[in-house]
């Protein structure tokens, strides 16, 4: 199955920037040729960038509070699994620990001169090239272990963000129960009544020759399946689509 995940606040928007910015980060992290290590290089500065935003600390903090209190909720419960709880409460917890011991989020960076001057640099097509940034390149042609142990420096104050984001997301995915659905002709729509969402997830078989396109907020929510063909000009499917939907809110 192929998961495309739509969220329906700002919040969950940001946050699922941050995971994918930063899973980006450590697959390529983990090679060692120079162009992998640019890519995480310019991966760092739009996670710096992404998290740039004053409140985006106090919204994870809100966040994993409001986990907190939802899952402390379940001790009650005797038919909840009393140890996994504990497990989750005590990750939620450490997360909420780091997060306020991590200080200004980014300063690290922003106070790295030569990092920004790549930065700024980056920004432009080619501008990173041997001429512009001699003392880029010459990092660059550092051993892989130099050049690993650098960016690990640079993104390990950064990990209470990703943590906070992984933490606040794994639940939310965690509340969900797919349900099958039939989009008729391609189109689906559905009220968002009752419980309140927070992010859609849409489930397709590998072998499902479409994609959705999808709009939503936190009352409506309309889903078209195009069809994932190589033409310039998307097409609508003009069949039935099956599907699996899930509604995440914690």
């Amino acid at each position: 199955m192929i998961n495309y995940e739509y969220p329906l606040t700002e919040r969950i928007r940001t946050f699922l920037r941050i995971e994918d910015l930063f899973g980006r980060a450590r697959h390529f992290l983990d090679r060692g040729d120079p162009h992998d290590h640019h890519v995480v290089l310019v991966t760092l500065f739009e996670i710096l960038e992404v998290c740039s935003r004053a409140e985006l600390k106090s919204e994870l903090l809100q966040e994993l509070e409001r986990d907190r209190q939802a899952m402390a909720a379940y001790r009650e419960n005797e038919q909840a699994d009393q140890t996994k709880l504990a497990q989750v409460l005590a990750r939620i917890e450490q997360a909420q620990s780091d997060l306020l011991l991590a200080g200004k989020i980014g300063h690290h960076l922003r106070s790295n001169e030569w990092l920004m001057s790549i930065r700024q640099r980056a920004n432009l097509p080619g501008g990173v090239c041997e001429f512009d940034l001699p003392s880029y390149h010459r990092w660059l042609h550092y051993p892989p272990e130099r050049r690993s142990a650098d960016m690990q420096s640079w993104i390990g104050p950064l990990l209470p963000i990703q943590e906070a984001a992984e933490v606040a997301l794994g639940l939310l995915r965690d509340t969900g129960r797919a349900e099958p659905q039939i989009a008729v002709r391609g189109a689906y729509q559905k009220m968002m009544t009752g419980k309140v969402a927070q992010m859609v997830r849409i489930s397709l078989p590998d072998s499902e020759p479409t994609v959705p396109e999808t709009s939503a907020n936190r009352y409506a929510l309309n889903i078209r399946f195009l069809l994932a063909t190589d033409e310039p000009r998307p097409r609508t499917c003009e069949t039935d689509v099956a599907f699996q939907l899930t509604l995440c809110g914690v």
